[in-house]
């Protein structure tokens, strides 16, 4: 489907994605993903394509300048390896650099922004806790303020990049309840009274690593909060929807695969005389896939446009995240009913994706609350 939006700035970018992609994790993904983790250059050399540089200044490494349509190409390019554990372990840092970069003081992002745009370090966001998972505004972790500090306690779970990064970002809450009661926090992984623990057997992002986060009696300067007391959780809410456009493209990219997949399996493989491609039934399901990637991408290059404009289209966002997250399980079950017992076994694309499917109606923002908060944007 023709691209109206395709500048050669664009094109160009998506290319650079394309060779890397195909020359430095596509050939080992699936070992990595055995492996349970990615060699850390992995992260440098994807910083060095400037992938988290958007929207952060040149002095500390970034781009200068920000494009969703290059955002949403960069995730959707990630993706079509087929191992979502390769995204998840070198995007942790991406939806916490944009607060300090925009909320820190100006010694922390000199010492350490720079590194982590850079790939060089680590950065993870904590807000999921044990008991509220998608439930921001009856978060548990609190700070008070003791003197020149504040004592953060409680516990963060989920968090991508937990048992790697550096940094952290960390809610708690220091007023009221609800989300004006919640503060941020910039928090090094050496502060006395921080500790965390790995989440094991995951069902997909084998590569990738997620854990909990305990703060005991943890103290962090008083220049460490981040943004205004109590309004920390406000100035953030839009780096969410900026995750949520990257699941959207993501989702597509995995769609993208699976189609591919499922017909370059159904050119060659053959059944009743005849190539699979041949088969009526199978040359529904191709159709059926490809109908709902041009409706995802429709609906991706819309929103991407709307954000660029200034706008930030938050039920629609929202809309499109559930909507994908639909359809990429479909062409994942799809993909497998045509790739038979080939797909079940592992060390393919359409094998990881079947597995990881179901993260990414969770991550991010949960299908229900996707629902509830594009019905709440429609003022109803």
């Amino acid at each position: 489907m023709k691209n109206p939006f395709e500048t050669p700035e664009r094109r160009a970018f998506r290319d650079s994605l394309q060779s890397f992609v195909a020359q430095e994790i596509t050939p080992y993904c699936d070992d990595w993903d055995e492996a349970g983790e990615v060699p850390w250059s992995l992260h440098q050399k994807a910083g060095a394509l400037g992938i988290w540089g958007f929207g952060i200044d040149e002095a500390y490494g970034g781009l200068g300048f920000d494009d969703c349509f290059m955002r949403a190409a960069y995730s959707e390019e990630l993706a079509r390896c087929g191992a979502g554990g390769v995204a998840a372990a070198i995007n942790g840092r991406m939806i916490s650099i944009d607060p300090i970069a925009r909320l820190a003081n100006s010694d922390i992002k000199d010492r350490v922004l720079a590194d982590i745009v850079a790939g060089r370090k680590g950065s993870s966001l904590g807000v999921t806790e044990p008991g509220g998972g998608s439930d921001v505004a009856n978060l548990k972790t609190s700070a008070r303020q003791d003197g020149n500090h504040w004592v953060l306690n409680g516990s963060k779970t989920f968090i991508t990049g937990g048992m790697t990064s550096d940094y952290f970002v960390v809610a708690a809450r220091t007023g009221g309840p609800g989300l004006t009661g919640i503060s941020l926090f910039f928090v090094e992984a050496d502060t006395p009274g921080f500790s965390r623990s790995s989440l094991p057997r995951k069902m997909g992002w084998w590569c990738s690593d997620q854990a909990t986060l305990f703060f005991d009696d943890m103290r962090v300067p008083a220049t460490n909060m981040m943004g205004a007391e109590n309004k920390g959780f406000l100035a953030i809410m839009e780096n969410f929807n900026l995750e949520r456009v990257g699941l959207i493209a993501g989702m597509l990219g995995m769609m993208k695969a699976c189609l591919e997949d499922s017909i370059a399996w159904a050119q060659e493989r053959e059944t009743f005389g005849q190539k699979l491609i041949q088969h009526q039934v199978i040359r529904h399901k191709i159709a059926e896939m490809s109908a709902r990637i041009d409706a995802v991408e429709a609906y991706l290059r819309m929103i991407c446009w709307q954000v660029n404009e200034g706008q930030m289209p938050v039920a629609e966002i929202s809309k499109a995240k559930f909507f994908t997250s639909k359809a990429c399980e479909y062409c994942a079950s799809e993909a497998m009913q045509i790739l038979g017992g080939a797909g079940y076994l592992r060390g393919n694309r359409v094998e990881r994706i079947y597995r990881e499917v179901k993260v990414m109606a969770i991550g991010g923002g949960s299908e229900e609350i996707m629902r509830d908060l594009a019905v709440r944007q429609m003022g109803l």
